[in-house]
């Protein structure tokens, strides 16, 4: 049968109208959030249907718009797989080719949320700092151009600007991100881009609008062209645009909204709080700051994905220890949270053969994730006398990954937005010693604290070089002896 008569169709109930605008409509949103708010939608109703925007490329809404927006969620057991048809999208739209389209429908007063998913880099911030970065091209083009913006920032300003100007309520912003005290951070660099702008509108931001902090965790692997024949086969029709995930998932949102508008959340699952640093702080660090230390030191051993390298004993073993030695005691645990069975648990989602997570993904733009996910733990546990090998292994070995070349000689495709910067410091650095000094030199990663402290210094140099020496596996297994 040909392709274009297997495409997914809407069902004939009416779509909901659209409640929210998610910037960023990648794969991640739509295996995640998008599903809580469908469920709750399901379960309590209400015109809580999203519209999409990308801020880049047009590829995300020429896969969906065939098919109605429509897509497939595809959830990965072990030993089974379950498709779902989700039709929660309304829309989606292609910032770079009408930005007046998107901010009028940000202002459009029907609109009560607008969720975020754009990664680290998207706040156009500096992650040492969490201030805006107001020498970033993008900050640099909404301030020549307010009304017509390029950053996720520059969008939430001029749509807030709008809804001002008109007498219409702010919307509330949740952003999705990986990011410490992620709706405080989106705050203070939309007032400060706000402030630019015009003052008044960045006083009646901070009295008016919410920004909810927000703690997400699913694995949602990128799709590959084999992802979609597979689907095709489970599901009897050609879906362009699904989305793959794991079994386990969890939202945590603090429940502050703009007149309380919101869908009916715990409907659905989402656990709805006063504080989520706990929550946040427990993932970024257990979870998010372990995958980027063994996306880094798998992806040098060889290793393609991270069920790959936790099912090497070498990195199962430096894993354990990490989060034993180094990251569970710096924690307070949530309520009701057991940070041991917390940690067992994360190991074995990490080892589903079913998710194929690649190392080189979660590899990506460490320049900006390095800060919240290691950094700042590191300073903590070094501060307080703690043995924090296995991170300062984690940092090297992300040294090691940037310089553009692996243990064994051949390129990295090394995708980050100061690659090449990172890049041009490491070129006729002789050895580890002056490769570190320069990494370190990064105020935009690394706080000068930490930076001029001696053991880390001294242990970070010992540590890069002996990944050249002896590679990763070998220095993941001595990392703690």
């Amino acid at each position: 049968m040909p392709a274009d008569l297997l495409r997914l169709s809407r069902s004939p109930a009416p779509r909901p109208a659209t409640g929210i605008v998610h910037l960023g409509l990648g794969a991640f949103f739509r295996a995640h959030g998008a599903l809580y708010i469908a469920q709750a939608m399901a379960a309590s109703g209400g015109d809580w249907g999203i519209a999409g925007v990308s801020l880049k490329r047009p590829d995300q809404r020429d896969r969906l718009a065939p098919q109605g927006f429509a897509y497939t969620a595809l959830e990965l057991h072990p030993e089974c797989r379950t498709a779902r048809t989700v039709e929660v999208l309304t829309d989606v739209l292609v910032a770079p080719e009408d930005p007046e389209a998107v901010v009028a429908l940000m202002a459009a007063a029907g609109v009560k949320i607008v969720t975020l998913t754009v990664t680290e880099k998207g706040y156009c911030h500096q992650p040492a700092t969490g201030r805006l970065d107001r020498a970033h091209p993008d900050i640099l083009a909404d301030l020549a151009d307010p009304d017509r913006p390029v950053s996720a920032i520059g969008f939430l300003v001029a749509a807030l600007a709008r809804r001002r100007a008109a007498g219409i309520p702010p919307f509330t912003v949740l952003t999705c991100d990986n990011l410490p005290d992620n709706g405080h951070l989106v705050k203070g660099v939309v007032l400060e881009l706000a402030g630019l702008v015009e003052p008044a509108l960045a006083e009646w931001i901070a009295a008016e609008a919410r920004f909810p902090s927000t703690m997400v965790d699913r694995i949602v692997p990128a799709t590959t062209p084999e992802d979609l024949d597979r689907v095709a086969e489970i599901i009897g029709r050609r879906d362009e645009s699904p989305v793959l995930h794991e079994p386990f998932r969890q939202w945590v949102v603090e429940d502050d909204f703009v007149g309380n508008a919101r869908p009916d959340l715990a409907t659905a699952g989402v656990e709805l709080v006063a504080d989520v640093a706990p929550y946040e702080l427990m993932k970024l660090r257990c979870l998010n700051g372990t995958h980027s230390a063994l996306a880094y030191l798998g992806y040098l051993a060889g290793h393609e994905t991270i069920a790959d390298t936790i099912a090497d004993p070498a990195f199962s073993r430096f894993a354990d220890r990490v989060w034993t030695d180094e990251i569970v005691p710096g924690l307070t645990p949530p309520p009701g949270t057991d940070l041991a069975a917390y940690t067992t648990a994360l190991k074995t989602r990490y080892a589903n053969p079913a998710i194929r997570h690649r190392t080189w993904q979660i590899a990506m733009d460490g320049s900006q994730k390095l800060p919240q996910r290691i950094l700042s733990q590191l300073a903590e546990g070094l501060a307080a006398g703690r043995p924090m090998s296995g991170l300062i292994l984690a940092v090297a070995a992300w040294m090691t990954y940037v310089g553009g070349t692996d243990l064994f000689g051949k390129p990295i495709d090394v995708r980050d937005p100061l690659g090449p910067r990172l890049r041009a410091a490491l070129d006729g650095a002789p050895d580890s010693a002056t490769k570190v000094a320069a990494l370190l030199s990064f105020r935009e990663i690394f706080p000068a604290s930490l930076a001029a402290d001696e053991t880390f210094r001294t242990s970070l140099v010992e540590a890069h070089a002996g990944l050249g020496r002896h590679g990763a596996r070998h220095m993941a297994e001595v990392s703690h002896a």
